[in-house]
Formats: C-alpha cells, structure tokens, sequence
C-alpha cells in the first residue's frame, strides 16, 4: 500500500433535514430584504428631509428694557445736575435711588462753587451683565464738562423694584465710524420713467403736505402721515432700487420756509397696479413699523 493511502484522513458525512435547510434559506432571505428596505428608506428620508448644516447660534443681544433706561436716566440726572449753593439738592435728588447706609452722593462730592446743569440724556447702549442685572451706558451733556459718557449699573431685585447695583463709572464713547453718505452707490439706479415721475411727484407733494394731491399717487391701501413742517422739494439726486419692484431709496433736497435746505433719504415703497406705479409707503408706517 502505498505511503499516501496509510495517511489519508477519514470524511465524515453529516446529514441534516431539508426544513431546516428551507428555514435557514428563507431567513437569509428575509434578512437581506429588510436590510435594503431599510437602506431604501433611509435615502428617501434624506431626500425629503435633508439634514440642517450645524450652524453657531449667536446669543440674541438684549432688547432694550425702557424700565431699566428710565431708571438709569433719572438717576444720571440726580447725579450729575448739582449747584454749589445748594449741596443738599444733590443728595435729596439721589434719596430716591440710594439705600440708607450708601453714600448719599453717590461717591460724587460737587465742586466747593459753581453749578453744573444737565442739558439731555441718551442710552447709546445697554448689556446684561446677569440674570437680572443690566449695565446701561449714557450720552449726559452737561453745560460744565461737556458730553459724558456714564455707566450705570441697574438691578432687579426679587419683588420686581429696580435698584442700583454699584457706583457709576465715567467710560469711554461707544466705537464710531465715519459715514461717506453713500451707502446706496451699490444698488441699481431706476431706469424707469413713469416711476421715477410717479416717485418725485409724491415726495413734492408728501413735503409739501398736499394730501389731496398725494393722494393720486398712493395705492388703496396706502397710509401716509404728512411730515411737519412742510418743505418744498428743491431737486431729487437719486433714485435707486432698494428691491427692484418693490422700494426705492429716493436722495432728494428740500427747504422750509425760513430758507434752510437739507438733504434727505426716503425709502418709498412701490407696486405696479393696472399697468401703473402707485406708492404703497413713504419712510415710515403710520402705524409704528418701519417701511
């Protein structure tokens, strides 16, 4: 016998039943199916409802509180209008702000003479700082040191009463830039004729207070207040397109009855109606929104 058939390795032969065999082909089956249906789906989902791009949320910026604007005005009034005169003025005008066992000065000592006078006061910005804590920044003008800019720092306690957090604080101005006066250089120039007529015509006769004549311009549904005093256009610069069809930034000169000119932008916003421009708004709506 030769070397090969001593060494040869026995089969064995296993035996199982059909059903299984079935069984085992139908689940394969099945399995498969429902991973591409599975697939199938997922694509259509995508396609419908495609995935929103990752954004960053800026936080939005505070809206201004007039509560906390009062407040801060009224107490930068007290604390910066003072006579030399009257020391105990200062001090009874703070009374109101201040806790028994703070500074009735606020930290400020007036001058030994002289007076100083609030002449007006503007929040030019307002942050929150907390929960519920906001730090206003004011435009003071006063007849002594000139514009000053003042930080007031303004709580709300738990029973809803507003209060100062800190001592004031004398800052900085607000970054500025200078304005070339032409922000609409960019945009289209109207090229139509009979609009750029229809929109001079009405802004004559919108300075002017002529409702009567307005009126022949203006869409049905168009509500216009009249400005005071009334001016007479002098000459339009520009008409551009703010969106085509629909607004127009209008660049017009004007004068009043004393003889002073200005110049001056308005937004009018415009429809085609019948086959004609008619003007829907001119600058502001009446009813508070801007156009």
């Amino acid at each position: 016998m030769s070397e090969w058939g001593t060494h040869a390795t026995p089969v064995r032969v296993r035996t199982r039943p059909r059903w299984r065999l079935r069984l085992e082909l139908h689940l394969l089956r099945w399995v498969l199916v429902a991973a591409a249906c599975a697939g199938l789906l997922a694509a259509a989902r995508v396609t419908v409802f495609p995935p929103r791009p990752i954004r960053d949320v800026e936080p939005p910026s505070p809206s201004l509180d007039p509560a906390v604007a009062g407040f801060a005005t009224l107490f930068a009034r007290a604390y910066l209008d003072w006579t030399a005169d009257d020391p105990a003025a200062q001090q009874r005008a703070l009374a109101p702000f201040l806790a028994t066992e703070v500074d009735p000065g606020a930290g400020f000592t007036p001058s030994a003479s002289g007076t100083q006078q609030v002449l007006w006061t503007q929040v030019v910005q307002q942050r929150d700082v907390g929960a519920s804590e906001r730090v206003d920044t004011l435009a003071v003008e006063t007849d002594r040191l000139g514009l000053i800019y003042l930080t007031v720092d303004v709580t709300r306690e738990s029973n809803g009463r507003l209060a100062l957090a800190r001592y004031p604080g004398i800052v900085g101005a607000p970054a500025t830039a200078p304005s070339s006066m032409n922000a609409d250089a960019a945009l289209a120039p109207v090229r139509d004729g009979p609009l750029a007529t229809v929109v001079q015509r009405a802004l004559g006769n919108y300075l002017d207070g002529d409702a009567g004549d307005l009126a022949a311009d203006l869409a049905p549904t168009a509500r216009v207040a009249l400005p005071a005093p009334r001016l007479t256009l002098t000459g339009v610069s520009s008409l551009r397109w703010g969106h085509p069809g629909e607004s127009v930034f209008a660049q017009v000169q004007a004068s009043d009855p004393s003889g002073a000119s200005y110049t001056l932008e308005y937004e009018v916003d415009v429809e085609s109606l019948d086959g004609r421009w008619v003007v829907l708004a001119i600058g502001v709506d009446p009813d508070g929104s801007l156009s």
